[in-house]
């Protein structure tokens, strides 16, 4: 049971998070798999905001699933992007490191890629407890007003 990370960046804060995600898989218990994971700047995932979901603004993470694999070998979970630069700031505004912020975005997006989702209070408290798991503290939504009821 492993979890291959491709990720083109050797930064230290890459190799960090792939090994903070195959924790993540094994926490998970989720087989032979892989993810994408990229590492980009404000203007880059401003642009995929833009050009997949129409929206035109920076954004911490976005998550991209790879959809049904029928083949033999690791199952491909998708792509997780993150922002560095919208970590650094959250970093100042959550009164939190710039590395928590990184993993807070790993899980959140780990999830997303996993099917997990915020759309309901329901399914954003679902989603919460896994990222607590994960992480071992409060995740992304526990700083939103999704948890709570309309």
């Amino acid at each position: 049971m492993s979890l291959t990370v491709l990720c083109t960046s050797r930064s230290a804060q890459a190799k960090r998070l792939s090994a903070l995600a195959q924790s993540f898989a094994r926490t998970l218990k989720l087989g032979d798999c892989e993810l994408s994971l990229s590492l980009v700047r404000d203007p880059a995932i401003r642009k995929l905001k833009r050009q997949y979901f129409g929206i035109d603004a920076a954004t911490d993470v976005l998550s991209f699933p790879a959809g049904d694999f029928p083949g033999p070998g690791p199952r491909p979970l998708g792509d997780i992007v993150i922002s560095l630069d919208t970590a650094r700031r959250a970093a100042g505004d959550f009164d939190s490191t710039f590395e928590d912020e990184l993993s807070l975005y790993l899980a959140h997006g780990l999830l997303h890629l996993l099917g997990f989702d915020h759309q309901t209070p329901g399914e954003a408290r679902k989603m919460e407890r896994l990222e607590r798991k994960l992480l071992g503290h409060a995740g992304m939504l526990a700083r939103s007003d999704e948890l709570s009821p309309g």
